[in-house]
């Protein structure tokens, strides 16, 4: 029997111990893994998917979201930026591509030191 990638892809980022916010063109929330929920507790947790995750940054932080959603557009080689340091992590802004490279969404992605 083969695996079922989607299966695997899905228990990856479930099981993943950081926080995955999955995000569409339209910065609406499609998904969040169990650990983005938890960590995300106070602000709705997993009732965020389907809101707007600009309503959840300051200006700052949305032009952040915007500069670099409009960067990764830029080039399909531009897939991932550094964003800051908290926590322990290095926190990025990662692209999501389709099949043939058009970006189809993005996420932040934490790496631990």
């Amino acid at each position: 029997m083969g695996m079922n990638l989607q299966d695997a892809f899905q228990s990856i980022v479930d099981l993943d111990d950081a926080p995955v916010v999955i995000t569409g063109l339209d910065h609406t929330i499609v998904y969040m893994n169990p650990a983005a929920q938890s960590r995300y507790a106070k602000r709705g947790g997993g009732a965020l998917v389907g809101q707007s995750l600009l309503a959840c940054h300051n200006e700052n932080s949305v032009n952040v979201i915007k500069e670099t959603v409009a960067w990764f557009l830029q080039d399909a080689q531009n897939n991932k930026k550094y964003l800051y340091h908290r926590h322990g992590c290095d926190v990025y802004m990662v692209a999501i591509r389709d099949g043939a490279g058009k970006l189809i969404g993005y996420y932040e992605k934490h790496e631990s030191r």
